[in-house]
């Protein structure tokens, strides 16, 4: 690969998927910078600079002193926190400095970090990440927003990014993103409401069987624990960002009454794991289980002791 066109990237969001990034693109000797706000708890902290140390990534000790040492700026934090990054880094960013957004909010969230980049002399970018960013790693597929779109394209793909311009207009990626997510992270509770309760009344084969027969493409016993895995994991981001789209649901004038759900239950299950449920976060093993009935039924064990 021919060397990247830009050479110092910072990251706001130093969790799983800002680590996948530091870690790729340390790999082509691209100088990386960070803040997390858990850099302020030892505790939470603790992991971070470990892998900070491993991959030569320079801790920094706030937003706007990572965005003054930058090309590229990604912001990837919680969705609700995406407008409040873009006012953190402002005061720190020299002009031209791109910011990538790579939060799942709704397009008015979108426009109005926009508007905070733009006035303070950056060039705002909306990205949206199209599917889980583990498994491809920086190569996940990732739409484009915005004016200065176009401009930043030819750096991401230099640094291995999978990227395509959805649209000049601000809000178009962030839609299409939204709009996926009121599916998908809606099956994701779909699936744990229904086969929890399937395990509940003894019925969870009868049910599995009838889905494989009307949706035969998919091996539900292995989407299932998946979706289980992802949602234990990573509920709190999940249910934060099925708020933002919800948001972008009544932004188009609906009532948002699955979304709103889904949060809901996706926050639950979150709950659940910070309550220790489903074991020790820390340990290889959490979230890890192959069999979705294992987590169904600590779940079904936690009901009248706390649960729902």
């Amino acid at each position: 690969m021919d060397e990247p066109l830009i050479l110092r990237v910072g990251l706001i969001g130093y969790g799983e998927v800002g680590r996948i990034l530091a870690e790729d693109l340390r790999a082509l000797d691209v100088a990386v910078s960070a803040f997390d706000l858990k850099l302020a708890d030892e505790t939470a902290a603790a992991p971070l600079r470990r892998h900070a140390a491993a991959h030569g990534v320079t801790l920094a000790a706030s937003h706007a002193e990572v965005a003054a040492g930058c090309e590229l700026l990604i912001s990837a934090v919680t969705a609700s926190q995406a407008v409040a990054v873009a006012r953190a880094c402002a005061p720190g960013l020299a002009a031209g400095t791109f910011f990538l957004d790579f939060n799942s909010a709704s397009p008015g969230a979108k426009l109005r970090a926009a508007e905070i980049i733009d006035g303070a002399g950056g060039r705002y970018v909306e990205g949206a990440v199209m599917t889980s960013v583990p498994p491809h790693r920086i190569r996940v597929p990732l739409l484009l927003g915005g004016p200065h779109a176009a401009a930043l394209a030819p750096a991401l793909a230099s640094l291995g990014f999978e990227a395509q311009i959805a649209d000049v207009r601000l809000g178009v990626a962030s839609a299409t993103k939204m709009c996926r997510s009121v599916m998908i992270k809606g099956m994701e509770a779909l699936v744990i409401e229904s086969l929890t309760t399937a395990r509940h009344y003894g019925v969870e084969n009868a049910v599995l069987a009838s889905l494989y027969e009307t949706f035969p493409g998919i091996d539900w016993e292995k989407q299932a624990a998946y979706f289980f895995q992802r949602v234990i994991q990573h509920g709190r981001r999940r249910s934060e960002e099925v708020r933002e789209v919800a948001q972008t649901v009544r932004e188009a004038g609906l009532v948002p009454w699955s979304a709103a759900g889904t949060a809901e239950r996706q926050a639950w299950i979150a709950d659940l794991a910070d309550a220790g449920l489903f074991g020790d976060r820390a340990a290889p093993e959490f979230a890890r289980s192959a069999d979705w009935r294992t987590e169904a039924d600590r779940i079904l064990g936690s009901l009248g002791k706390g649960g729902e």
